[in-house]
């Protein structure tokens, strides 16, 4: 039985028909349509053209490979000339050098041989011979500037280049071709060295230099240099002889399609790489991009395509206008409907002839009804016919007021409302006026507020008239007064003098100040307005002596009805405050006096005893001195040295009442840069009569190199004096033994808050402060001693705080037991001083 195979023959390819392309173009778009009919005759003039420049193209191509074949088969054969030439000299010159080896000829006969050698062959310029020790036995060819130098007979070669190719040639023992660096105006050449064996043992060197010129004018067939530009170049490209064309590689490397010119190297053996020779074919046509075929094809297709291009511009702006009509049509249309604002049309008779949806919106009438008809038109009220026909008449006359005019307008169903209407000319596309174009406005909300607003006004300004604080408000750079209440007028009028008076004294700029000055753009424009008036307001207090009055001054900007940046300005008077705050500050330092004649009327019997000792010490001297005089029995150097110890004691005690005149002394505060050492030992002299009398021991410390402290010494010192005795006093009371009688001052740099400050601390062993007492301690005339006044701690707070400082106390515990009490208060540094810090030393008794 046969086997048959099946073979399943693909389906052929859907090849379009006309059928086809006529149902796709139908499901097409009619702007698809048109998009499609102006794109496809310019894609066909586009693959014509392409077709076109591909055919030259190929052509071109063609045509440089046969010129760039026949330049490589014209330079193989050009080097071969060259080659043939060069072996031809390298032979006699080598047969010369083996009779030189084997001493066969002497130095007259070389030359005899190289004379004829350089006449038969002309590229051949110099020959010289140099034995085994670099002198030159014989040369030929003196003429040359090369060779003249160096290859005189009995002078050593000392040129380098040369005394290299030497020294290879000594070293390989084999022929070498060598080309020497030459001078600028050196003509190019190229050295053949040939070594000198007599019996396996170097003898010298026979020098042969070329003309590369040479080589070149004899050596290139003139069939050849005919139709290419030859070179011979080093290795470098360096042109050596020959002409060259410039520019080439250049144009290839960029333009490659340009085709500069066909051109073909190698190198010229059996020289090598360092002598090469170049061909390059001249020009002879333009190419494809110089072909008259291609332009014209070229300008041709490119009118098709612009002709093409401009009648599809064409075509769609056109659509575009169309699309644009239709839609400004709608829009207007859209417009006329959807605007708020109501719009009727009337003839130069008065004969409404068009009103849109707004103006029947807000009539109640529809468009039948009012089109068509003359005044009275039924909107209008019956109670105000005569007042709208007037209106009417003057603006058919054209007197119609710019501003518009307010009228009542009566619904259909016969309620009212506000309305204003503007009236303008209609002129149609040929400027001739065919009536008159009204817009009509609904305005019974905007009248409401407006009522309410100015009743708001009304309350605002009752208000502002009624403060007892001066409010006025003025734009920046500028003298207009915006607005003053009743009192600003009562002291400065109505100007705005006193406004810029306030600013100016209260140290508040009211103008801008840059270098600006002469441009007359608002130096103010780009400023955020918004938020000027959420800005925190700025205050001063200052004196009117006009007024005899103490105001407080505040401003801040806002932005006024206008637009415009402006500044308020609320004066309040505070004389009375004023007045209050300077008793008080009298009080005050009254009671710091009166403290510290307090302070030392409590220590006058401890001051007494201390004056008492200079004093008994004076009586002493002068008694001994005067019996002893009277005996005598003193001689002059005893006199003085008891003179000078009698005025010791004088100044001693004139020091004790000149620190406490000093301290008790009233006087107002002045803060100076003050050492903290200074006041310290001040203060515990001061204190120390007075701990002396509690039998109390005082052990201070002072850390070493503590800036200096802006303060009024005296303050600080009562308030150290102070704290000294209440601790003696609490020691005392406390009834402890005389080894736990004992009071610390420190005196120690800090930092509080991140700022440095210099820290006191007064610390004693008495019995602490109870809690009822720590919540009381700072309260004036409160007191724990039974004949205190209560004001020690309040006036030394009060002076800390004077001084940008605080002040704390704590008690110090022994577990449950309270051991004693520590004050402590702190005063900032200068802002000069630089906080050091240094570990106290262990303390030191300072008995009293």
């Amino acid at each position: 039985m046969p086997f048959y195979k099946v073979i399943s023959l693909p389906k052929p390819l859907a090849i379009p028909t006309v059928d086809g392309a006529k149902r796709w173009w139908h499901r097409l778009t009619p702007h698809r349509q048109d998009r499609v009919a102006m794109l496809a005759p310019l894609a066909a003039v586009l693959l014509f053209f392409a077709a076109i420049v591909a055919a030259l193209g190929y052509l071109r191509l063609e045509e440089m490979d046969r010129e760039q074949e026949a330049v490589q088969r014209d330079v193989e054969y050009t080097q071969q000339r060259l080659r043939l030439r060069l072996l031809e000299r390298q032979e006699q010159i080598t047969r010369i050098a083996r009779e030189l080896a084997n001493r066969e000829i002497d130095a007259n006969d070389f030359k005899a041989r190289a004379a004829n050698l350089l006449d038969q062959y002309p590229e051949v310029q110099a020959m010289a011979w140099v034995d085994e020790k670099k002198r030159t036995r014989a040369s030929q060819g003196m003429g040359a500037n090369t060779i003249g130098p160096y290859y005189i007979p009995g002078d050593v070669l000392l040129k380098q280049d040369r005394d290299t190719g030497y020294a290879l040639t000594r070293q390989l023992n084999q022929l070498l071709y060598v080309q020497p660096p030459l001078a600028k105006d050196e003509a190019p050449l190229l050295q053949m060295f040939i070594p000198l064996n007599n019996k396996g043992r170097f003898s010298g060197v026979l020098i042969t230099e070329y003309s590369i010129d040479g080589l070149y004018r004899y050596g290139v067939p003139s069939e050849v240099s005919a139709r290419y530009a030859i070179s011979l170049q080093d290795s470098t490209g360096r042109l050596l002889a020959g002409t060259s064309i410039p520019g080439r590689k250049l144009v290839s490397r960029f333009l490659p399609w340009a085709n500069p010119g066909n051109e073909y190297s190698m190198p010229v053996s059996p020289v090598g790489s360092g002598l090469v020779i170049r061909a390059q074919a001249y020009r002879a046509s333009l190419g494809v991009i110089g072909s008259g075929l291609f332009w014209l094809v070229s300008t041709l297709s490119v009118m098709t395509a612009w002709m093409l291009i401009a009648n599809w511009r064409h075509t769609r702006r056109r659509l575009q206008a169309q699309q644009a009509l239709m839609s400004e049509t709608n829009f207007r249309r859209a417009m006329e409907n959807s605007m708020l604002t109501g719009m009727r049309a009337m003839d130069l008779q008065g004969r409404i002839t068009y009103v849109n949806a707004a103006f029947c919106q807000m009539t109640g009438w529809t468009e039948s009804d009012l089109v068509g008809r003359t005044a009275p038109f039924p909107y209008w009220p019956d109670s105000e016919r005569e007042h709208v026909a007037a209106r009417l008449e003057e603006e058919l006359t054209g007197n119609a007021t710019p501003g518009g005019i307010q009228v009542r307008v009566k619904r259909k169903d016969g309620s009212l409302f506000d309305a204003r209407l503007y009236v303008s000319p209609l002129i149609d596309a040929m400027g001739t006026q065919t009536g008159w174009v009204t817009s009509m406005t609904d305005i019974t909300e905007p009248n409401r507020v407006r009522e309410q607003l100015t009743a708001s006004h009304q309350r605002f300004t009752t208000v502002l008239e009624a403060l007892d604080a001066s409010i006025s408000v003025a734009p920046l750079g500028s003298d207009e007064l915006l607005f003053a209440n009743k009192l600003y007028r009562q002291w400065f009028g109505v100007q705005a003098g006193g406004h810029l008076q306030l600013v100016a004294e209260a140290g508040m700029p009211n103008s801008p100040t840059n270098d600006d000055s002469d441009d007359s753009v608002d130096s103010f424009a780009g400023l955020p307005t918004t938020t000027l008036p959420d800005s925190d307001p700025e205050s001063a207090e200052i004196f009117i002596e006009a007024l005899g009055k103490w105001l407080e001054v505040r401003t801040r900007y806002l932005s006024w009805v206008d637009g415009r940046l402006a500044q308020m300005v609320i004066a309040t008077d505070i004389t009375t405050r004023r007045l209050a705050e300077e008793q008080a500050a009298t009080q005050a330092e009254r009671a710091q006096t009166a403290s510290r004649l307090i302070t030392m009327g409590e220590m006058a019997s401890s001051v007494a005893h201390e004056l008492n000792q200079p004093l008994t010490a004076i009586n002493n001297y002068c008694n001994g001195m005067v019996s002893r005089i009277k005996d005598k029995q003193i001689t002059e150097p005893d006199l003085l040295i008891a003179l000078e110890k009698t005025a010791k004691q004088a100044q001693r005690a004139g020091q004790i009442i000149q620190r406490i005149r000093s301290f008790v002394k009233r006087s107002e505060p002045n803060r100076t840069p003050s050492e903290v050492s200074t006041m310290v030992a001040e203060a515990v002299e001061l204190a120390e009569i007075e701990l002396r009398r509690f039998n109390v021991r005082l052990n201070h410390y002072v850390a070493a190199r503590i800036p200096q402290v802006m303060v009024d010494p005296i303050l600080i010192e009562q308030v150290l004096v102070n704290l000294l005795r209440n601790a003696a006093e609490s020691i005392d009371s406390a009834l402890r033994q005389t080894s736990d009688r004992i009071v610390e001052l420190r005196v120690l740099p800090k930092r509080i808050d991140d700022k440095p400050v210099v820290e006191f601390s007064v610390q004693d062993t008495g019995k602490g402060l109870a809690p009822e007492v720590m919540a009381r301690l700072y309260e004036a005339f409160y007191s724990t001693k039974a004949d205190g006044m209560g004001i020690g701690l309040s006036l030394c707070r009060s002076i800390v705080e004077s001084h940008l400082g605080r002040m704390t106390a704590e008690n110090i515990y022994n577990g449950d037991d309270v051991v004693g009490c520590r004050f402590s208060f702190w005063v900032p540094l200068n802002d000069t001083g630089t906080l050091t810090y240094s570990e106290p030393p262990a303390p030191q008794p300072n008995l009293g």
